[in-house]
């Protein structure tokens, strides 16, 4: 890269670091776009639209059809099951007419508007949102006690509404959905983030903080070993100066070298990594079938926020695993009506789980579909490895034979069998029996998850 080459990179990423210092600044609510930001610090269209997306990445901004971008609040991990009203409106397609500053603003229920008006106003409070039809005096009733509205049916709040919302700063919609499509939108978008909040990721076992115990070009491996002495640790990500990972070195690496060699010389360069937003359970899996203990957590930069060693991991699933259900799944569902029927105290090789095929069940052509029988079969295979050994698996291969169609209504039992069991791998066999005999087999292959 030549100089000037250079002092032009340099000069983006001033500019881009300039571009995001100014969005932080802003008060949250404020309404944004690229071509003001772009007048108002004399930069180019294309380097602003750049560090928006990476602003919108980084929960600094949020944009929404019929709303656009608005400067909002870092929304915290463990709030995730809670909705803003810049979110209904984009789950709904709602249009804002008032409470713009109001949108970031996280609700913790919503009313449905269909009784008499003092009634409703026992059920509304601040943080909830009243979805109602065209009532005008339930829009500024709900306002004054602090609720956010959504008007259905395609209606329009009145002017004295409007100015109402902007000063509480509380958001008013309107969508052009019934109140019963709008509720069920909700519904089942609250409902995916309670499950999606019992998945455990990086972000949330990892303090982002965690950048002193690590070694930076031009250090020696003399300095290595005075780090390791002084944490007690013998691995350590490398930095370059702009604190980007660019290798790893542990006491492997360090081994033999002259003790005046700088680092970059014996590390490993290019090591693994992995993004904040990954599951626990992933980077478990990276973890075991790269043989390494310590993953660096790095930005869309490759730049270091913190690093999480295997045992963290592992404490992390056996505590995800101790939690309650918060939300099910569609396997959840699947599963949930089959027990196990294996008497107390009864060898692994003969544990059967019994359950029905509902209708819901059913495929294309009335009978259980191929995908349930699949699902059935690998639950029965993780529920017997989780009741026999403490443990969980990932799967790695299966091979499925469906010997006959499954009526609804019949009674299944589920048959796993473990053929090979060692502590990384196992081979399992499972059956699938109705009324007449074997109705579905599959052979599995796994990587199994050290025990919880």
């Amino acid at each position: 890269m030549s100089e000037a080459d250079k002092q032009s990179h340099n000069e983006t990423i001033t500019k881009h670091e300039q571009i995001l210092h100014y969005i932080q600044g802003l008060k949250i609510g404020t309404k944004i776009s690229v071509r003001a930001i772009a007048k108002q610090l004399s930069i180019s269209e294309g380097t602003v639209y750049k560090a928006f997306k990476e602003a919108e990445a980084s929960g600094l901004v949020s944009t929404k059809e019929r709303i656009g971008t608005v400067r909002i609040q870092r929304k915290r991990r463990d709030a995730v099951d809670q909705l803003t009203f810049g979110e209904v409106a984009q789950i709904v397609e709602g249009r804002l007419y008032g409470g713009l500053s109001g949108l970031d603003k996280t609700l913790h229920k919503f009313v449905i508007g269909a009784m008499e008006l003092d009634a409703m106003m026992r059920y509304i409070d601040e943080g909830s949102l009243l979805i109602v039809g065209n009532r005008a005096s339930a829009h500024a009733r709900a306002l004054e006690q602090g609720a956010g509205v959504l008007i259905t049916g395609g209606f329009e709040p009145s002017e004295e509404t409007v100015e109402l919302a902007d000063k509480l700063a509380l958001p008013i919609l309107s969508s052009r959905h019934d109140t019963f499509t709008v509720a069920s939108m909700l519904n089942r978008e609250m409902y995916d983030r309670l499950i999606k909040r019992k998945i455990m990721l990086l972000e949330d076992i990892v303090t982002f903080s965690r950048t002193a115990d690590v070694m930076t070009v031009g250090r020696t491996v003399g300095d290595f070993y005075s780090l390791s002495r002084e944490t007690g640790f013998s691995r350590f990500p490398v930095l370059d100066e702009r604190k980007r990972v660019i290798g790893m070195i542990t006491a492997k690496d360090a081994a033999g070298a002259d003790e005046r060699t700088v680092v970059e010389r014996v590390m490993t360069k290019h090591p693994i990594t992995a993004a904040p937003n990954i599951t626990v359970t992933s980077a478990a899996h990276t973890m075991a079938a790269e043989g390494i203990d310590l993953l660096p957590i790095v930005d869309r930069h490759r730049k270091l926020l913190g690093v999480v060693t295997r045992r963290e991991v592992l404490d992390a699933m056996k505590f995800a695993g101790k939690q309650p259900e918060s939300g099910e799944t569609f396997e959840d569902l699947m599963w949930a009506g089959f027990m196990n029927s294996a008497k107390s105290g009864t060898e692994e090789a003969s544990i059967t789980y019994k359950g029905r095929v509902s209708p819901q069940m059913s495929g294309a052509l009335g009978m259980a579909s191929e995908g349930l029988l699949s699902t059935l079969m690998i639950q029965g295979a993780r529920n017997m490895i989780r009741e026999t050994g403490k443990r969980d698996f990932l799967l790695e291969s299966m091979t499925t034979y469906y010997v006959r169609p499954v009526q609804i209504d019949s009674e299944l039992l589920v048959k796993p069998r473990a053929l090979e069991l060692s502590r990384k791998f196992s081979k399992l066999e499972v059956e699938v029996h109705d009324e007449q005999g074997l109705a579905a087999k599959a052979m599995l292959t796994a990587q199994m998850i050290d025990p919880y």
